[in-house]
């Protein structure tokens, strides 16, 4: 476990969010599930308490603390995405489970976390003095990141 870990909220979803979380991002496990060893104000004892994760190496724990605060763009998970295909399949897997599109790489999952799904081409361009200031434009005008159409906008 790392020195310092993120905790999210969870109206009783920190298992199943764990899972998909897990299956979303390569090199990612479960690594404990802890229960209630009584009964507490969100449920019951003997009821999933806590899960506790890992995302490509980083440690994660989620809590199931009953309807509490919204989750909100303040914090977002960013996924280095090696190519388009793994944008792409990174993106669908977040919209095919009820996810919703925002703009610039930005999708909320269902439980309305946000994540950032981030091609490694566009971080490159982005720090580029020369390309920098295209690369911006057109990924601002984007919802899900095109590399593609990055490369384009640099060509011009």
């Amino acid at each position: 476990m790392d020195k310092v870990s993120v905790w999210l909220w969870c109206d009783g979803t920190a298992e199943e969010q764990a899972a998909f979380y897990t299956g979303l991002v390569p090199g990612s496990a479960i690594t404990g599930v802890s229960r209630a060893p009584a009964d507490y104000p969100a449920g019951k004892a003997g009821d999933v308490l806590t899960v506790t994760f890992t995302l490509a190496g980083r440690s994660f724990a989620m809590l199931n603390g009953g309807a509490g605060p919204a989750h909100s763009e303040a914090m977002s998970l960013q996924v280095d995405c090696i190519d388009q295909a793994e944008v792409d399949r990174c993106w669908d897997a977040i919209l095919a489970d009820g996810g919703t599109e925002v703009a610039c790489g930005w999708i909320k999952d269902r439980w309305g976390v946000a994540w950032q799904i981030v091609p490694r081409r566009l971080t490159e361009l982005m720090q580029d003095p020369v390309h920098g200031p295209k690369a911006m434009q057109a990924m601002m005008a984007m919802v899900r990141i095109d590399v593609a159409a990055l490369e384009r906008a640099i060509a011009s």
